[in-house]
């Protein structure tokens, strides 16, 4: 009887153990990725559209925007404007007290499917925006490159160990009112 009783509490231990190794089900996160299309304006801060920035930008944050380099850029969707409207470039940045402290003053410069469109200077510490009109034969494209230069910026090393140039929070195509 005795013999019984411990080879049955054997098999429980063993039968116990087997269980224990079992593979848990594992979970399938699904993940939106929405249509495949890029953006018209990017959000800086916006995980998702974060494969448009294609160079001069640092990482995210205080979960809200990204310092550039003196050149950076970016690919954007045109927006499918109606006839008789303009498209706009807009780039809402701002521009910190210690950068303006040095500098003064920033002159930034875009170019849309490498046409150049107006520079502007910017003297003034705080939230900005730099806007100009793009020309339709520029937005010909599914994917549209455009690039920004700024005449002065923080070289590596200088404020940071990285190159500094302004904060951005948003970069975008839009129509016209």
């Amino acid at each position: 009887m005795r013999r019984l009783i411990l080879a049955l509490a054997v098999v429980s231990i063993v039968a116990n153990l087997e269980s224990c190794k079992r593979k848990k089900k594992q979970q399938v996160e699904y993940v939106d990725e929405g249509s495949g299309q890029l953006a018209s304006t990017i959000n800086i801060a916006d995980p998702r559209t974060t494969i448009q920035l294609v160079r001069g930008f640092h990482d995210v944050e205080n979960s809200a925007w990204r310092w550039t380099m003196g050149k950076f850029a970016v690919s954007l969707r045109p927006p499918a404007t109606p006839p008789g409207k303009s498209t706009n470039l807009v780039l809402k940045f701002s521009i910190p007290a210690t950068v303006l402290a040095k500098h003064k003053s920033i002159v930034i410069s875009a170019t849309v499917s490498g046409v150049p469109l107006d520079s502007a200077t910017f003297a003034s510490e705080g939230e900005q925006e730099y806007r100009r009109k793009v020309p339709a034969n520029a937005l010909q494209d599914d994917m549209v490159p455009v690039e920004f230069s700024l005449d002065k910026f923080f070289a590596a090393g200088t404020l940071d160990l990285r190159e500094l140039g302004i904060v951005v929070s948003v970069i975008g195509l839009e129509i016209a009112p």
